[in-house]
């Protein structure tokens, strides 16, 4: 057997610079880039293997743990789960970071590959610095945190280990089905160790990612359940565009004439103004989709994970509604207790296109019309003038303002309602949000791995003052890689969307807007902090406005593409201006003994829609 001596490390690198997927044909290749922030426990280890070349892999700096890795999370979205940046970090509170942005990735179903350091697999130099001691195991280490948020965990304690360990990390890494977080725990010892490794483990390896068909039968037990339908419905979700059924689904609905809903990772697979399209759905949609979905009797859900946000809360439809799950998943095809087609997007809604050769929904007058009621109330949205500045307002600006191809990306507070409701996409795949975690930092992180992902595209990113106050260092990394990406700030001096589901929920606001404390009350009920987070980006390097009108919005959008480096627009908004509900319901726990009148009130209305919820 022909072998080459390498270090732990070394060998870790050599076989990622060697993994490829393939699908429909065209190879990809699988890792290009890599993250990492540096400390003992990686430096000398993962870092020495990247310096001394050997490798195509580039190094990208990163400067938080927790960040990197949303970012890397954000870049495998946009590239449809075809190629990864793993993220290397040192041991103790550097892999630690990484934990959160584990938990993102697996909510979201992205391949992300965690290669964290570790404390010594010979423990004699135990404890080491930045070591937890777990006085009931002496294995046990901070690492095993990764466990409960990952779909493969694994811990290299002998360099020969890597070889499994790295078969089965890219196993779950390309499998469509089971994928999300994975973790490569490396103890510091270990990655510098040496092992003749076989030549074979080193070569080029090819991935393939066959699409699974579905049966006959799954395809005609479906599409019986359609042909009966009085009021068919579609739900798109994130599925569709990792599948690249994006024009199976068009040929789909136009060939039978139901109406698609989309979820926030389904939406711009086709575009927001297709006559079929009956925009978001659930607690974040549009009144049409909802709506429309609160009366369907048969319901087609296409690679969506039906999350508590796509059925409002399993609220949304009719306790007679039968459901269809088309999913690659068979974890997501019980659910709603559903009729399973278990199988690729694709050639599923291919198999229903040929099955339901001849039939054609007519009745879609009551679909047509609330479409175009929607249309009306979002354009009244995005036109309506305010004084201050409306978070709406400036939504519609910029959304107005952003050319076919420009990227959108998003992920916690208020804005994901607004987007989800009001943003019409301008092509095809425009349109990131990441909403299975709502990971507060995702956005201004994660528009760093869109960018990444797409040069040649403007990457537009929208978040709160929250977020921005809780995770914004790869900001510094776009300077860093000369890439100019904009960051939307929309201040409303607090975590407003979570005032506002306090406020709805019967309590006063209460720490949710960012106050001094008054020295005579004792509480944060002082005066509202005046935040300038312009300056705060000009002394990173950025270019940066303060925006307070729609003519500053306006002037700065047209500026910013005249810049050579990452910009961010501070924009002060009015707080409180966004989009409402429409036909829609949340469950959220809420008191259920208050002394409170208006807590009283909620939990009863709390009880009367859990009557009127499916139960499963």
């Amino acid at each position: 057997m022909k072998t080459l001596r390498l270090t732990m490390a070394q060998a870790l690198v050599r076989f990622l610079d060697q993994q490829y997927v393939e699908l429909d044909g065209t190879e990809h290749k699988f890792v290009s880039n890599i993250f990492g922030v540096f400390g003992h426990g990686c430096v000398v280890g993962v870092g020495q293997a990247l310096q001394q070349g050997g490798h195509q892999i580039r190094f990208l700096q990163g400067k938080n743990e927790q960040n990197m890795a949303l970012a890397a999370t954000a870049f495998a979205k946009q590239k449809n789960r075809l190629e990864i940046i793993p993220c290397v970090s040192s041991i103790g509170p550097g892999a630690m970071n990484m934990v959160t942005a584990a938990g993102c990735a697996t909510a979201n179903r992205i391949p992300l590959l965690l290669l964290p350091g570790d404390t010594f697999a010979c423990r004699q130099p135990d404890p080491v610095l930045q070591q937890a001691e777990f006085f009931t195991s002496f294995g046990q280490t901070v690492t095993d945190a990764f466990r409960g948020v990952c779909h493969y965990f694994d811990r290299i304690e002998r360099p020969e280990q890597l070889m499994t360990a790295a078969l089965h990390a890219l196993r779950v890494l390309t499998d469509p089905a089971d994928t999300g977080a994975v973790c490569l725990a490396m103890p510091q010892d270990v990655e510098g160790e040496a092992y003749d490794y076989p030549v074979s483990f080193l070569r080029k390896r090819v991935w393939h990612l066959d699409r699974r068909t579905p049966t006959a039968a799954q395809a005609e037990r479906a599409a019986a359940l359609l042909r009966a339908a009085k009021r068919p419905l579609v739900i798109a979700g994130g599925g569709v565009r990792y599948s690249f059924a994006h024009d199976a689904l068009k040929a789909f609905c136009e060939s039978t004439g139901i109406p698609f809903a989309e979820t926030q990772a389904g939406k711009s697979v086709l575009p927001w103004d297709h006559p079929l399209n009956l925009g978001g759905i659930g607690v974040t949609g549009g009144k049409a989709a909802n709506v429309i979905g609160r009366d369907a009797d048969v319901v087609l859900a296409v690679g969506t994970r039906l999350s508590d946000f796509t059925t409002s809360s399993k609220w949304l439809f009719r306790e007679d509604a039968k459901f269809i799950t088309l999913n690659i998943c068979p974890f997501d095809t019980v659910k709603m207790d559903a009729e399973p087609m278990l199988c690729d997007a694709r050639e599923g809604l291919a198999a229903l296109t040929e099955a339901l050769k001849g039939y054609r929904y007519e009745d879609a007058g009551a679909a047509q019309a609330a479409v175009r009621e929607w249309n009306g109330i979002v354009d009244e949205w995005y036109a309506a003038p305010g004084h201050p500045l409306s978070q709406t307002r400036a939504l519609g600006i910029i959304n107005s303002f952003m050319k076919p191809g420009d990227i959108a990306v998003g992920s916690a507070g208020s804005l994901p309602g607004d987007m989800q409701r009001l943003f019409r996409p301008t092509g095809r795949d425009c349109y990131h949000m990441e909403y299975g975690f709502s990971n507060m930092g995702y956005e201004p992180n994660g528009a760093l791995g869109v960018k990444l992902a797409c040069p040649d595209r403007e990457v537009y990113t929208f978040f709160g003052d929250g977020t921005y106050l809780m995770a914004h260092s790869e900001m510094v990394t776009c300077l860093q890689e000369h890439l100019r990406v904009h960051f939307c700030v929309f201040d409303n001096s607090g975590w407003g969307c979570i005032e506002n589901l306090q406020n709805n929920q019967g309590s006063d606001t209460f720490g949710t807007v960012f106050r001094f404390r008054n020295p005579e009350t004792g509480e944060l009920d002082g005066a509202v902090m005046p935040l300038d987070f312009a300056k705060s980006a000009e002394g990173y390097g950025l270019k940066a406005y303060s925006i307070h009108t729609e003519e500053e919005l306006k002037a700065a959008l047209t500026d910013a593409l005249t810049q050579e480096r990452p910009v961010l627009y501070d924009i002060k908004v009015d707080p409180g201006s966004m989009t409402p509900g429409y036909e829609n319901w949340w469950r959220v726990g809420v008191a259920e003994v208050s002394q409170q009148p208006r807590v009283q009130a909620a939990y009863a209305d709390l009880c009367a829609h859990i009557q009127d919820t499916r139960k499963y």
